[in-house]
């Protein structure tokens, strides 16, 4: 049987609540006390329940991650896999444990506040923000601790980790025209998501930096999925001029674009570039292999845990922002257009 209070309390002599606050450390016991009763907790070998522990700490040693909903995130996406992977490296090192839910009604704030009313959870992490996101203010309101991987649009006075998403789609842009290019496509992720919208920037400031025209049926906003890259670049190659790059927001609308092309016998990096964002591992091993923005994204992981689990403990914050630029990695799938080739 494990060792109680009671037990203790009728070893040393003393109540059950001075055994209590003996062992939380608490000031109104004197130091001879304390000393007893925790030397003799160690000799029965007591251990605290967690409830007890969280008590006297006043934390859960809990964080929460919510998924947007299922539909927008899913487990099975390479980048959320490998940033989970971040957030769950530093988070147990430091003791601490992940509760992930997802959000299956859709009503993100009721799943929120059933968190925040439970006090079972001492911070969150949010993911996917929004150019307008209630979830931010939801927790901005109630004062909890919270980290964002992404910005919003307006005020963004709160801790948060993201990358410079337009720096990355003008490195791409810039590569795609020094090769010779000049009518360039661009599939993107759903605006209404920061880090889309960002992007989307990037290469409406890429095209205008190098006096190209802008021409509303190259853009395609378009979901995450290869299904939905492969449907989108079916559309611009139907086109009576269709485009000699495709620029893709994340690597997966770009596999499936690249999909396309090869269906109708195009050569990638040759007939058609097509370019990636996030370098995924299929990246390097699509064939041919994808040109893409590199993200670190378990890296990003425990970037944002690191930053939540010192807010939480009080611990110094050295930035509040901290803002990554990404990098261009150049492989198969970019190359001049035929008509810049050298015969």
């Amino acid at each position: 049987m494990p060792v109680t209070l009671k037990d203790i309390a009728e070893r040393v002599g003393k109540s059950v609540p001075t055994v209590s606050r003996a062992l939380g450390d608490f000031g109104d016991i004197s130091p001879e006390t304390r000393r007893e009763v925790q030397r003799v907790a160690r000799e029965m070998g007591y251990e605290p329940s967690a409830t007890a522990r969280s008590l006297q700490k006043r934390r859960t040693d809990n964080i929460t991650l919510i998924l947007p909903t299922a539909k927008n995130l899913r487990f099975s996406d390479p980048f959320f896999s490998e940033f989970l992977a971040g957030v769950v490296e530093h988070t147990v090192q430091r003791g601490f444990q992940l509760s992930i839910s997802t959000d299956v009604g859709g009503d993100e704030r009721q799943a929120y506040l059933k968190q925040i009313r439970s006090r079972r959870t001492d911070g969150f992490i949010v993911m996917r923000t929004q150019r307008q996101d209630s979830r931010i203010d939801l927790l901005r309101e109630h004062d909890v601790p919270f980290v964002a991987f992404g910005r919003v649009e307006g005020d963004n006075d709160f801790y948060l980790v993201d990358e410079d998403g337009a720096y990355g789609i003008r490195q791409v842009v810039d590569h795609l025209v020094a090769l010779g290019h000049v009518r360039l496509a661009c599939i993107t992720e759903p605006t209404h998501f920061t880090k889309a919208f960002h992007r989307l920037q990037g290469y409406l400031e890429g095209v205008e930096a190098h006096n190209l025209p802008y021409e509303p049926q190259l853009v395609i906003q378009a979901n995450y999925r290869r299904r939905s890259g492969r449907m989108s670049a079916s559309r611009l190659l139907d086109l009576p001029e269709p485009p000699t790059a495709i620029i893709a927001c994340n690597d997966l609308l770009a596999l499936g674009a690249m999909g396309e092309a090869q269906a109708r016998g195009l050569e990638i990096g040759r007939d058609i570039s097509i370019t990636g964002f996030d370098d995924i591992l299929l990246a390097e091993y699509a064939h041919p292999s994808l040109t893409t923005v590199h993200q670190p994204a378990q890296e990003f992981g425990v970037m944002v845990a690191q930053m939540l689990l010192k807010i939480i403990h009080k611990e110094v914050v050295e930035e509040k922002q901290v803002i990554v630029k990404p990098l261009l990695v150049v492989r198969q799938s970019s190359g001049p257009p035929r008509t810049h080739r050298v015969s």
